[in-house]
């Protein structure tokens, strides 16, 4: 029998939303039959596309990600809701932790994935074995499997560079420095208001708001592109409150904005694709870069559009518009030399560069994390259905 393995990056937080297959005796178990063989690349008569190579079973590791077991038993990840096991008789969703063993199976035909073993405890299924029941976890919830990797998006979040326009207008700000100074750095203090009753020695990041970001169907405005400053804790409470930066990568300017360092996200979500047709454009990137995988993007669409946390979009070039000289059996090409505009435009097709996962949705803009690439992604490219 062979077993895959997966070491990457910690995750810290947070459940599935997806319960295990269990139950208390009193319905007869459906027939469950273990995987035998290679795996069936399509599930039978089901249309989950397992991967080519999917294991019989594979041992959870510390830092693996939902994201990450769903790619070793299949090809789109965004089938997990459909191959996990899920009782209805359970209400509350049951966790993945580093040590349980996920095995393949095959339940009234359809391959499913359940656990074997929970967290190196046997647990007898299938033919005439004991059923997987409720119980008590003794791991704490920080152990648990997420989605994606929780400190890449909890850090995002905690230093925004992508802000809605909501975000922008409630958020707390600088109003001055001590001593009458212009300009904040390292050592300086500085004055804000709004925070609240924000304890002494809780730390805030200053974010200073440049560029607007504008929906580029209608050019309605979304958001702000912004740039962290620094950060720093509450020194003395109150409104205004004083800070002391302790970290400092510009100059605190007044008007600044603040929000708070450390920030408890919800990834309590799996991956799945939408059930309403997507055509989304990415409105910005971090840092106006080109994005790679876990880089986080923004796109003009939101709940108001049907997007939710673990919704997978693909990610596509623009295709380039370039001039047909080639037309006429290719005697147009001849006549280049005297005109560039020569020749009819012609749109190439949009390319896919990439898989992202929305992490957070607001009314009309959505942060997600770029998951994979195969092509550069850039502000401007589309994001639709996978």
């Amino acid at each position: 029998m062979k077993t895959a393995n997966l070491a990457l990056r910690p995750a810290i937080l947070l459940s599935l939303v997806a319960g295990l297959t269990v139950t208390a005796g009193v319905l007869a178990p459906p027939s469950i039959l273990a995987q035998e063989g290679p795996a069936q690349t399509v599930g039978s008569g089901s249309n989950i596309p397992l991967s080519a190579d999917a294991p019989d079973q594979y041992v959870v590791k510390t830092g693996d990600t939902l994201w990450d077991i769903s790619k070793v038993f299949l090809r789109e990840p965004w089938y997990w809701p459909e191959i996990w096991y899920v009782n209805p008789q359970i209400a509350n969703p049951h966790l993945i932790y580093p040590g349980d063993v996920l095995k393949l199976v095959y339940v009234d035909g359809q391959p499913r994935l359940t656990v074997a073993q929970r967290g190196g405890e046997n647990v007898e299924g299938g033919r005439g074995g004991k059923r997987l029941s409720p119980e008590v976890r003794r791991q704490p919830l920080s152990q648990a499997v997420t989605a994606i990797p929780y400190d890449i998006v909890a850090s995002f979040m905690g230093r925004p560079t992508l802000l809605t326009k909501e975000q922008v207008k409630s958020a707390p700000y600088v109003v001055a420095m001590r001593d009458s100074h212009m300009i904040g750095a390292i050592g300086n203090e500085v004055y804000a208001r709004g925070i609240g009753e924000a304890a002494a020695e809780t730390r805030y990041s200053v974010v200073h708001i440049e560029e607007e970001l504008r929906d580029p169907d209608n050019n309605k405005l979304l958001g702000y592109s912004g740039i962290y400053v620094g950060s720093g804790p509450v020194a003395t409470e109150g409104d205004p409150a004083k800070l002391l930066m302790t970290d400092s990568a510009r100059e605190v300017l007044q008007g600044d904005k603040l929000f708070p360092e450390s920030v408890d996200v919800n990834v309590d979500f799996v991956p799945h694709a939408p059930a309403d047709e997507i055509d989304a454009s990415i409105i910005a990137v971090r840092s106006h870069t080109v994005m790679g995988q876990y880089q986080v993007v923004a796109l003009n669409k939101g709940s108001n559009d049907g997007l939710e946390p673990g919704h997978i979009l693909a990610a596509y070039q623009r295709g380039a518009v370039v001039r047909d000289t080639f037309a006429e059996g290719g005697l147009a090409a001849r006549r280049t030399s005297r005109s560039s505009n020569f020749g009819k435009q012609v749109q190439l097709p949009d390319e896919r560069a990439g898989v992202i996962m929305v992490f957070k949705a607001f009314d009309n803009l959505s942060y997600a994390l770029v998951m994979e690439t195969t092509h550069e992604i850039r502000q401007g490219d589309r994001a639709k259905n996978p």
